[in-house]
C-alpha cells in the first residue's frame, strides 16, 4: 500500500511523517511527527426520484457529478404526506404501497447507474414527507439543527444571508 494510500485511511489527526523525516536518514534519533489536518467529508448529493423525466436527469447529472467529486448519490422517494394539519400525527401508509415505492426509486437508480455507467456511488433511501420538507427548508435559507447522541450541529446555507443596511445615526 503507498504512502498516500495509508495517510488517506488513517484517522484525521493521526500522526504521520513528514516527507523531510523519512528521507533523514540520521542516526537513532526518532523522526519528527507532523499531524495533518483533518480531511473534508465526502459530499452526498440528495435526488428526490418522483418518477418524471427532470428527476431522472437530476439523478443522471448527480450520478456524474458524484464520480467527478468522489461523492455519494441518495436517490430518495418521498412517502405521500398527510393532506391535513402536521401535527395530526403520523399516517400509517400500508407496506406494500412503501415496498412498491422502493421497487420505482431502485428501478430508476438502477436505469442511471446504466446510462452513466456510475457504480458504487449510490444509495437509496424512503423519506417521510417532514423530514424532506425540513431538508428542502435547511436549502432554502432556514436554520437545520441536527441533534442526535453525539451532540448537536447547525446546518446553515451554503451562501451568506444578505447582509443588512446599517443606517447611521442621527441619519
Amino acid at each position: 500500500m503507498s504512502s498516500a494510500a495509508r495517510s488517506a485511511n488513517a484517522e484525521p489527526h493521526a500522526p504521520v511523517r513528514s516527507v523531510e523525516s523519512r528521507h533523514a536518514g540520521g542516526g537513532g534519533e526518532a523522526a519528527p511527527l507532523v499531524l495533518m489536518g483533518a480531511r473534508r467529508r465526502a459530499p452526498w448529493l440528495l435526488v428526490e426520484v418522483d418518477g418524471s423525466s427532470e428527476a431522472h436527469l437530476a439523478l443522471v447529472w448527480a450520478l456524474r457529478e458524484a464520480a467527478r467529486r468522489e461523492a455519494t448519490v441518495v436517490a430518495v422517494g418521498v412517502l405521500p404526506g398527510s393532506d391535513g394539519d402536521l401535527l395530526d400525527g403520523p399516517t400509517r401508509l400500508p407496506v406494500a404501497e412503501i415496498d412498491a415505492l422502493r421497487d420505482r426509486l431502485d428501478a430508476a437508480l438502477c436505469r442511471a447507474v446504466a446510462e452513466t455507467g456510475v457504480r458504487g456511488r449510490s444509495r437509496s433511501a424512503v423519506l417521510e414527507r417532514p423530514v424532506f420538507d425540513a431538508l428542502t427548508a435547511a436549502v432554502r435559507g432556514a436554520d437545520l439543527v441536527v441533534v442526535g447522541a453525539e451532540g448537536k450541529r447547525l446546518l446553515r446555507p451554503a451562501l451568506p444571508r444578505p447582509r443588512l443596511r446599517h443606517v447611521a445615526r442621527g441619519a
